[in-house]
């Protein structure tokens, strides 16, 4: 009697065992659930901050580094067509110039250029540039200028130089440049500063690991400082972005993960405020493909996963960039 007693009880804990570990496990698939919803939301129905806040239309003026081709482009036409004034800062000064003059026919608005190389990194630049912006209303910057490493490789063999203009192009010049423009949108309490992000600074990419921690670094210093300038007036966003077609990318063709420039801005400048799918604070994921991805890599897998995932990937492209500059070496040898 003794055993059919303990064997109830004992069945009875382990169905109550059963049942805690069961609860448990319906509520986390029910959050991530509905974290997935959120994403869907957040993208396909939920409108952002109309840029209007910024100064749209009256007189308010955008600063885009990187802005001669490409995002950097795009996000001055679209700005533009919204009727805010623009400030184009870019290396090539006749691309600035023809840029500029198209934008002032199409949508009647004012321009500025500065040509500069970020890479080197010329107070004398800096200097300059803030003389230039000291009599606009600069209500928005895009922190949009970046270099990347030639093709995947391992750190100890990288150069020096492209290891310096990573940390100088990608660090250096988004702190520099909030920091001339900060100031003045503080003293107005309004302001937003958009900063090009990447997904390798969501997971850490070997063998492009000064990209990566450049990445990472932009993703913490505009957690820190969205936190600082939330209370200002001024609105932080760091945009997690996936590949998109564009000279640095050297993606030519367009797919459901890789969007063209013009669609891209369009999700970004749509959903101002709006995490999409990113989970970390002052972030945001816009584009519906990027915020899933974000969103099956915060979910799905560990981290280390991806980093194993990421390392694979980087190795093929390492070994199919060598074996291209094998081939057009052999074919000039042969010329």
């Amino acid at each position: 009697m003794d055993k059919i007693v303990q064997f109830v009880q004992k069945s009875n804990c382990n169905a109550t065992t059963v049942a805690v570990f069961g609860a448990i496990g319906a509520a986390v698939v029910a959050f991530k659930a509905l974290s997935l919803f959120k994403v869907f939301v957040d993208v396909f129905l939920r409108s952002g901050i109309n840029v209007k806040k910024y100064g749209a239309g009256r007189g308010g003026w955008a600063v885009i580094t990187g802005a001669s081709d490409g995002i950097g482009k795009e996000f001055a036409f679209q700005l533009a067509s919204k009727k805010m004034n623009v400030v184009l800062v870019s290396r090539t000064e006749s691309k600035l110039k023809a840029i500029a003059q198209e934008l002032e026919e199409k949508y009647s608005i004012q321009t500025k250029v500065y040509a500069m190389d970020f890479t080197k990194g010329a107070d004398k630049d800096y200097q300059a540039l803030q003389q230039l912006l000291e009599p606009v209303e600069v209500t928005v910057l895009v922190n949009n200028v970046g270099t990347n490493h030639e093709i995947p490789t391992p750190f100890e063999q990288e150069t020096d130089k492209i290891i310096n203009d990573i940390v100088e192009v990608n660090i250096n010049a988004a702190m520099k440049m909030t920091k001339i423009v900060v100031p003045q949108m503080v003293a107005r309490k309004n302001g937003l500063i958009i900063n090009l992000g990447s997904f390798a600074g969501l997971v850490p990419t070997p063998y492009l690991s000064v990209y990566s921690g450049s990445k990472a670094f932009l993703s913490s210093w505009s957690q820190a400082i969205g936190a600082e300038l939330a209370p200002k007036g001024v609105t932080v966003q760091n945009v997690n972005t996936y590949f998109v077609v564009s000279a640095m990318s050297k993606i030519r063709k367009a797919n459901f993960l890789i969007p063209m420039p013009k669609p891209y801005v369009r999700s970004v400048l749509g959903q101002i405020g709006i995490s999409g799918g990113a989970s970390t604070p002052y972030t945001s994921t816009p584009y519906y493909s990027h915020a899933i991805a974000n969103w099956l890599i915060d979910n799905v897998f560990s981290r280390g996963f991806w980093v194993n995932k990421n390392y694979d990937i980087q190795v093929d492209i390492r070994k199919r960039a060598l074996r291209k500059r094998e081939r057009e070496a052999a074919a000039a040898k042969n010329e």
